[in-house]
């Protein structure tokens, strides 16, 4: 907390946010409907009470320490005795950075002091739980809420907090879908207007972009608990015409795994990655990330993806299917720019 040792809350720190359930499409139906902008970020929880200041994760766990800029903006607030719903988010040349969100989750304090004033973060926020001074929201349809939390924003007035657009248009959010997976966002969320706030419930409608991309298999990483292949790593041919590591899909069938793991064996040893390898720090890294078998770049595989992070997948992708029509040379950036 920041400012008094005051703890009481307008609501207990452990209050879960109201989270969304995945669709393939955008729901519709007669105006009943907001959409917004799928933000890629840290979802947060935001408290305050007097000057007592809190930033919760969508975990539970404090955010605070990490993101100092916040915590000083949101105490410097005349409102005070409410909780708002958002995501934290740093943007770089116009576009969401998650891993200047991943830099700040460091253990030295002198460190994220520094980097809060070289890329300083922004809560985007899209919900009011309680309003300034205390007035509760849960019970309140979307529509009450989206006004509170406009009126308290518009009083607000700080760069460092933003208000997430909005629409009732289905085709403006068709629109966000297509240009997400590059920049700030990766999606859409649909909620109902004439609802309550429901605190750790799927009540809520998210829908992805998803876009393939046809990846060369350049090494792989074996299960934990048996010498099988876990997962693929996988490799685009950048400009220079090296095989650069672009992410995985650890999506394999169990009947297809030991077959699958005798053809990697048999591939074992060859050059892998010749540009950015896999077992430097990244947004995947584990206590075994750096042990992964290099393979001859012969294989190519098929995956689905759903957002692009500094020329990587942000996420593990799906296996579609094998291309053994496609040669590994083909599989170049430019399917994913």
């Amino acid at each position: 907390m920041v400012g008094t040792k005051r703890n009481d809350f307008p609501l207990p720190l452990d209050t879960q946010p109201m989270e969304a359930r995945s669709a393939d499409v955008l729901p519709e139906g007669d105006g009943s409907w907001q959409y917004e902008p799928k933000w890629d970020g840290f979802r947060c929880l935001a408290f305050k009470d007097d000057k007592a200041v809190d930033l919760r994760a969508k975990s539970g766990k404090p955010l605070g320490r990490y993101f100092p800029e916040l915590m000083a903006t949101i105490q410097s607030l005349d409102a005070e005795d409410f909780v708002a719903d958002g995501e934290i988010v740093i943007e770089i040349d116009g576009g969401a950075s998650f891993d200047a969100l991943q830099m700040r989750l460091h253990p030295a304090e002198s460190r994220i002091r520094k980097l809060s004033l070289e890329t300083p973060a922004q809560l985007i926020l899209f919900d009011m739980l309680v309003a300034p001074g205390g007035k509760t929201m849960f019970d309140r349809s979307l529509s009450d809420r989206r006004k509170a939390l406009e009126t308290f924003l518009a009083k607000a007035s700080h760069g460092g907090l933003r208000l997430s657009p909005s629409t009732t248009n289905v085709a403006t959010a068709t629109q966000w879908l297509r240009g997400a997976g590059h920049g700030s966002t990766d999606g859409v969320v649909a909620k109902r207007l004439d609802e309550p706030y429901r605190p750790g419930e799927r009540a809520m409608v998210k829908v992805k972009r998803l876009r393939t991309a046809d990846c060369v298999v350049g090494g792989f990483r074996y299960l934990n608990s048996k010498r099988q292949v876990g997962s693929l790593l996988l490799g685009l041919y950048n400009d220079n015409e090296q095989l650069d590591h672009v992410g995985f899909t650890s999506t394999i069938s169990n009947d297809d795994r030991a077959a699958l793991t005798t053809k990697l064996e048999a591939l074992r040893g060859g050059s892998g990655f010749t540009g950015k390898a896999p077992g430097g720090p990244s947004r995947w890294s584990t206590e075994r990330s750096g042990e992964w078998e290099p393979v001859k770049p012969e294989l190519v595989v098929e995956v689905r993806f759903d957002h692009v992070t500094g020329d990587r997948f942000r996420h593990g992708t799906r296996l579609l299917r094998w291309r053994p029509d496609k040669a590994p040379r083909q599989c170049t950036f430019e399917q994913i720019e």
